[in-house]
């Protein structure tokens, strides 16, 4: 029989299974809807329904097993989204739900941090700039107007480890997801007594943290008889989503990935020696690796969002979806580099490079829907660069080229775009399943089947379409210029 892992992948709008095979070729997929649903305790508040979640995984994990009989199941692991977690109990019974990042009842808190712990300080131990949504303001938020919850449970569990307890019985904290929270140390890769010690908390209230790749257990016979598999296979940690798909683009050291969707994620490894914690007001996140040693810069902007909304303003006539981009990318291609003047600067997030509201110039009588969405793409692909560049300058090294993975690599027009704004080649990955192929590579090197993850990383890296920048790139350098000058 054909052997292969079993990742159990949780989004913000799709949990998957998917099968992975030892050379890393996708064997087989599934998906169904996630969301989040209204928090019975609070009126405005959002959450998320893990025991639904937990389902879905199963309905996707039996659906994938059943079709494909010939596989052994070698060992399972599990990837989500990063911050948030619950409140248990050590027999599993869930306290309070899991809070999503989509929440906005931690607002109030991040805005009054400065009662607790110093903002400039909270970032230079944790290396994560401030978002309401991050671990650190959920626990205060508990601790504020549910204290009860607090003295009730036994741990605060993040979600990947969650569904980890559900497959083994067993409780851990991975770093990857530790590291999302806030409440870590850079260097040491572990909670900050500091900062836990600041907002009154106690690092006993997270389970014992794990790197991953190390063994939780092994699968319950319950859990087994849910997902479709036997007893007894190996469970192995797992971690944050983005840290795996960095893996899973194959990316080396400082090759910096962008992971392009709703919001675009521009991240790199490199080594945690080298890299010198910027100032906070740079607006670089530093998240941990999934290999000891290393950390990942990064900066997120909204993205794709953005494009969607230039479709809903400007092709809302247009039904059907695949009907409308090709339109979009069709009606914009035929608009020179430059957008004939038109300059599109989207609010893409509250401080850093713009913060101020978003605005359309250069428009007059001759002006198109194609060029407001190419304008669109070139300033999006500015940013990147700004991004790329900046991250460059943290870590002290110098990039030849981008990686990009994720939905908004199937525009073509945007990858040439990206290419000719930054003036380095960018490789389109060809797989599909970025972060479960980084999980899978993880899993793989727990197995032995990889003597460790750097190995499994070179022996299953992935194909690139490479998009070569062209002669447009020194008339993008001028308008790049302008664009910073301008606006920044």
């Amino acid at each position: 029989m054909k052997k292969a892992v079993l990742i159990l992948d949780c989004g913000a709008t799709n949990v998957k299974a998917c099968l992975i095979a030892e050379n890393g070729s996708v064997l087989a997929s599934h998906s169904l809807p996630n969301n989040t649903v209204n928090d019975p305790n609070l009126s405005f508040g959002l959450i998320w329904d893990v025991d639904d979640i937990w389902e879905k995984l199963s309905v996707c994990s039996k659906k994938i097993l059943k079709e494909n009989s010939d596989v052994e199941v070698a060992a399972i692991t599990v990837t989500t989204f990063g911050v948030d977690g619950a409140a248990m109990k050590k027999d599993g019974t869930v306290c309070y739900p899991a809070i999503s990042w989509q929440c906005n009842r931690t607002g109030s808190i991040e805005k009054a941090v400065g009662k607790y712990f110093n903002a400039e300080n909270l970032y230079q131990i944790s290396g994560l700039q401030s978002y309401h949504f991050n671990t650190i303001y959920k626990l205060i938020w508990l601790k504020e107007y549910q204290p009860d919850v607090l003295e009730d449970m036994d741990y605060f569990v993040f979600m990947p480890s969650i569904f980890l307890y559900k497959l083994t019985g067993e409780f851990v904290t991975d770093t990857t997801m530790a590291g999302t929270s806030m409440l870590t140390d850079l260097k040491s890769r572990s909670f900050s007594k500091e900062i836990l010690n600041a907002v009154g908390l106690d690092e006993s209230i997270f389970p014992g943290i794990a790197e991953p790749g190390e063994q939780v257990g092994t699968l319950t016979g319950a859990s087994a008889e849910k997902l479709g598999l036997r007893p007894g296979i190996p469970v192995f940690v797992g971690g944050h989503d983005t840290q795996f798909a960095l893996i899973g683009s194959g990316a080396s050291i400082n090759q910096p990935v962008l992971s392009s969707g709703t919001w675009e994620i521009l991240m790199v490894r490199t080594p945690a020696g080298t890299l010198k914690v910027p100032d906070w007001k740079e607006a670089i996140t530093i998240e941990l690796d999934a290999l000891k040693g290393l950390v990942n810069p990064g900066l997120q902007w909204v993205a794709s969002g953005v494009l969607e909304w230039v479709n809903r303003l400007f092709y809302a006539d247009f039904l059907g979806i695949a009907e409308k981009y090709n339109l979009m990318i069709y009606e914009a291609s035929a608009i020179p580099a430059g957008s004939e003047g038109v300059q599109f600067i989207p609010n893409l997030f509250e401080g850093g490079l713009f913060s101020k509201a978003g605005e359309i110039s250069g428009l007059n009588h001759t002006t198109k829907r194609g060029h407001i969405y190419r304008a669109c793409l070139e300033a999006l692909s500015y940013y990147t660069r700004f991004a790329f560049e900046k991250l460059q300058h943290a870590g002290n090294y110098e990039a030849k080229q981008l990686i990009c993975v994720g939905g908004g690599t199937k525009n073509k027009l945007w990858n040439k775009i990206r290419a000719d704004v930054l003036g380095v080649p960018v490789l389109i990955s060809d797989v599909k399943e970025t972060t479960a192929l980084g999980a899978a590579m993880s899993c793989l090197a727990g197995l032995k089947v990889y003597t460790n993850l750097e190995e499994a990383i070179q022996t299953m890296s992935n194909k690139f379409e490479i998009v070569e920048p062209n002669s447009f790139t020194a008339q993008y350098n001028e308008l790049y210029n302008e664009f910073l000058h301008k606006f920044n």
